[in-house]
Formats: C-alpha cells, sequence, structure tokens
C-alpha cells in the first residue's frame, strides 16, 4: 500500500511538472495541488468511465458550487471550452489548461475564451439571435413586464450598436476584441462565465499538499 501511494505520489509530480511547462499561469507545486482535486472529484463521479476526466454533470456541478455560475446555457458553453477535444469529458490536462486561463488569464486570453463561450454554434460569429438567447436567460425577468422580449430585444440593438464596428449586424471576433478592449466591463456583456469566487479554489491551489 506504501508502494502504491510513493508510486502514485510520483507520477502525480511527474505530470504535475510536465503540465505546469505546459500553461503559462501555474507552477508545478499549484499543478500537483490541482491534479489532487481532479482525482479528488473524479472520486466522487458516479459514472464508471471516469477514466476519461469530469463528464458535463461534475463539471457544471463545480461551476455552479464553486464558482456561483446559474446559467444553463453559459455553463454548456464553459464546459465545451475546457473540453477541447470534443469527448464530452474534461481530462486532467484540459482541466488544468482550462482553469489556467479561467482563473489566471491574461486580458488577451479571457477576450479569446469569452467569445468562444458567447459564440453559441461556432461560426467564429455573434450573431443577433446568439445574443438575444443568451440575455434571455442571463437577465432577471421582472413580473410586471408585459412583454419582457421586447425589451431584451432592445438591448441587443443597443450593444450591437456599440460593439458592431464594421456594421454588418453580428460580432466578430475583431468586434468583440477592439469593444472589450475600449471597455473592459464589456468582456462578459452576455453572461457571467468567468468565475466570481475565484478565492475559493486559489486557496486550495496554493495549499501545500
Amino acid at each position: 500500500m506504501a508502494e502504491m501511494s510513493a508510486m502514485n505520489r510520483k507520477l502525480i509530480q511527474n505530470l504535475a511538472e510536465t503540465l505546469s511547462k505546459q500553461v503559462k499561469h501555474f507552477n508545478k507545486t499549484e499543478a500537483e495541488c490541482l491534479i489532487r482535486l481532479f482525482n479528488g472529484l473524479l472520486g466522487d463521479q458516479s459514472d464508471r468511465r471516469v477514466g476519461n476526466g469530469l463528464d458535463r454533470g461534475k463539471f457544471r456541478n463545480i461551476l455552479h458550487n464553486t464558482f456561483g455560475m446559474t446559467d444553463d446555457m453559459i455553463m454548456d458553453r464553459v464546459f465545451r471550452a475546457f473540453d477541447k477535444d470534443n469527448d464530452s469529458y474534461v481530462s486532467v490536462k484540459e482541466w488544468i489548461e482550462g482553469l489556467s486561463i479561467f482563473l489566471r488569464g491574461t486580458l488577451d486570453e479571457k477576450i479569446k475564451y469569452c467569445f468562444d463561450v458567447y459564440d453559441l454554434n461556432g461560426d467564429g460569429y455573434i450573431s443577433r439571435e446568439e445574443m438575444f438567447h443568451m440575455l434571455k436567460n442571463s437577465l432577471i425577468r421582472q413580473p410586471t413586464e408585459e412583454d419582457p422580449d421586447e425589451g431584451i430585444k432592445d438591448l441587443v440593438e443597443i450593444t450591437l450598436k456599440k460593439m458592431d464596428h464594421d456594421h454588418d449586424s453580428r460580432l466578430s471576433y475583431a468586434d468583440f476584441e477592439k469593444a472589450v478592449r475600449d471597455e473592459n466591463l464589456l468582456l462578459e456583456a452576455f453572461g457571467t462565465c468567468l468565475p466570481d469566487a475565484k478565492v475559493t479554489i486559489e486557496v486550495k491551489i496554493v495549499k501545500t499538499v
């Protein structure tokens, strides 16, 4: 048992060393903590195919419980942003690469990440329809409103006026990037897709293992 434990420790250390060289924002010790956290989360997962990584349900629970996310559409898109190989599981490599940007990314990295989350159909643009669906999901509806959809349509038009620099009635990556650089608050214009409880997991990362 002690031999197995020592072997596991060595494997984790080797993996942490490799992954910390591949991501910008975590050192070896932090990567090791994240691998242990990942393994602990896998242990809670009922799916028998845990070898593949965290499934969509487990990952969404982390987004909700740790980072306070509540929008189902956005959480699904964040899962897809982490799941780079589209196999419906977040592997340990995808977990560390994703968290590197999610928690500590530069503005450039976060602009790319948020754009990918908001581009619902992956065609390289955020369309009017995509804006409408995301804003409808993320805004709290007032019970007194007769037709809340009209208010959301107005908001889409206001957003396009501010962010659509080439005036083609949709947002390209260049439009989104320019708008966010001019006004950083527009980074999460269509819904929360970055953590608002960063400290929760950061504390776990910096603790010694």
